[in-house]
């Protein structure tokens, strides 16, 4: 039996927790808020999409950043399996569209207080209110003066202690009033592993200009979103987009700042299909109906029924085309220039939202130093790191919270 400690009781801290105490440790896990989860609480606006309800083969394109390291750990600890853990401790549980996992309540809080039931029944000693200063190893050697085996002390705000292994689920900086400040970096740090830049992910995009600005509040359901760096495509997706007083987010938005965070974003642009449905000639037949049947009104007023009243003006002002022109003097060359605007508005991207806001945090502890079979530091024998720490991130569906399950079931179950 080995002596625990498990820093951090959010998703991956107490599935690590849960992992090492099922296999017959001694295990006590320390969080610095005074309840656990509460990143969870926060997640799927309450409800908590805790994973995806699909095989590894299918999960591993909707990750980011950190797939090939990934691999071992959700095949060892699957979406399935994420869901029958929380099935055989009592909750139930439902799946959605795009397979999307909640708990049947709706209440995110679920989770969690299933997470601390199973703790609790296999022992886990859970300390609230308590933070980790510090983590250090005490080496002694062993009587094979060639092997060194480490323990390790820990320092907190109120305490010290040593242990045989201690693991770091302390989430990245992210929302950092969940209690994500970046502990686990520093950790590693000092302990000599290296930490990648940090960066937003899952966030939304500033916009240039004051365009988007006339249109702020408006959902858009049904768009295509391409960013391109030149020539080259980086991401495309169809979905829901919203405008907002900084620019723009909703699904497809939150998706592109993951592909694109680490790319020179004043050189990329990004274009809005509003009609996807329909390709150029489609949508120009189209637009001659409708110019038939608005023959004598404004343009500005014959796009009613293509397009939502907020969003005209900013099309046409893209197109170059005059709003108080009446339809039936419109040229051919501006019904063009009309149709080929509909097919890609253009903005221009200024930065991603402050990571601070962003759902996940891009980054972490260098994966290179990291076995991935047991999230064991290679370099320090007997500290382990999982979940959002680690230099892994995906897009939203639940992969973020099933790689948090997967990587700390990993950690504590090869302890």
């Amino acid at each position: 039996m080995k002596q625990v400690y498990v820093i951090g009781g959010g998703a991956a801290g107490l599935m690590a927790a849960y992992a090492a105490a099922k296999n017959g440790h001694s295990v006590v896990l320390i969080e610095k808020n005074e309840k656990l989860g509460k990143k969870i609480y926060i997640t799927g606006k309450g409800r908590c999409n805790f994973t995806n309800d699909v095989p590894v083969d299918e999960f591993l394109p909707n990750v980011v950043r950190g797939g090939k390291f990934l691999t071992g750990a959700l095949y060892s600890f699957p979406p399935q399996k994420t869901i029958d853990f929380f099935e055989t401790h009592g909750l139930s549980v439902k799946v959605e569209r795009g397979n999307r996992a909640f708990p049947s309540s709706d209440h995110a809080s679920d989770i969690t207080k299933t997470l601390e039931k199973a703790c609790r029944s296999v022992g886990v000693e859970i300390c609230l209110n308590e933070t980790a200063v510090s983590i250090m190893p005490d080496i002694s050697v062993m009587s094979d003066v060639t092997e060194l085996l480490y323990r390790w002390k820990i320092k907190t705000d109120t305490g010290e202690y040593t242990c045989d292994r201690v693991i770091v689920a302390t989430g990245g900086i992210s929302y950092p009033s969940t209690g994500s400040t970046g502990d686990g970096y520093r950790f590693a740090k000092e302990n000599g592993l290296g930490v990648t830049d940090l960066k937003s992910a899952l966030c939304g995009l500033n916009l240039d200009g004051d365009s988007f600005k006339n249109v702020q509040g408006l959902t858009l359901k049904n768009v295509e979103l391409t960013i391109k760096n030149g020539s080259k495509t980086l991401y495309r997706d169809f979905g829901e987009l919203l405008f907002t007083h900084f620019g723009i987010s909703g699904p497809i938005v939150l998706s592109a700042s993951s592909v694109i965070n680490r790319q020179p974003l004043q050189s990329l642009s990004l274009t809005l299909d509003l009609k996807p449905a329909l390709d150029e000639s489609a949508l120009d037949k189209r637009l001659l109906r409708d110019f038939d049947k608005y023959k004598n009104k404004q343009i500005g007023n014959a796009l009613i029924e293509l397009l939502p009243q907020k969003l005209i003006a900013v099309v046409l002002k893209a197109s170059g085309v005059d709003p108080t022109k009446n339809v039936n003097v419109l040229t051919k060359e501006e019904r063009q220039r009309l149709v080929k605007t509909l097919k890609a508005l253009p903005f221009k991207i200024k930065s991603l939202r402050s990571i601070e806001e962003s759902i996940v945090t891009s980054g972490g502890v260098s994966l290179s130093e990291i076995d991935p079979k047991t999230m064991e530091s290679k370099k320090c024998k007997g500290l382990y790191f999982c979940g959002e720490v680690l230099d892994v991130d995906a897009f939203t569906g639940g992969f973020n919270l099933q790689i948090a399950f997967a990587t700390g079931y990993a950690a504590g179950k090869n302890i």
